[in-house]
């Protein structure tokens, strides 16, 4: 629990993403992460990201899992494309339950 909450106060002083770059997350995980994880997020090759799914899951492992990949599975690591706080609010908005591509 202890992680959670200083990996949480860590982005604590990142700056706010404008909304072009929110709109570019949405889009690269609908698209992107939905071409395994489902379109609609329900699951495909991949699990479910859901906010039903993912509410016991520490925010800290679902960042690290997004942002180094799952070795030996087909989970790629997302770091040249996405910094760990734009990580942190794309689990933070799957959680939540993530908003529609615009």
């Amino acid at each position: 629990m202890m992680i959670g909450l200083a990996f949480s106060s860590a982005f604590a002083d990142s700056p706010p993403l404008d909304s072009e770059r929110r709109s570019e997350l949405v889009r690269l995980v609908r698209q992107d992460c939905g071409s395994c994880h489902g379109m609609q997020l329900r699951g495909g090759l991949g699990p479910a990201l859901t906010p039903d799914t993912l509410k016991d899951k520490p925010a800290d492992s679902l960042v690290s899992t997004i942002v180094h990949g799952r070795p030996g599975t087909p989970m790629p690591p997302w770091n040249t494309f996405l910094s760990e706080s734009e990580a942190s609010w794309i689990v933070d908005s799957l959680q939540k339950g993530f908003p529609d591509a615009r």
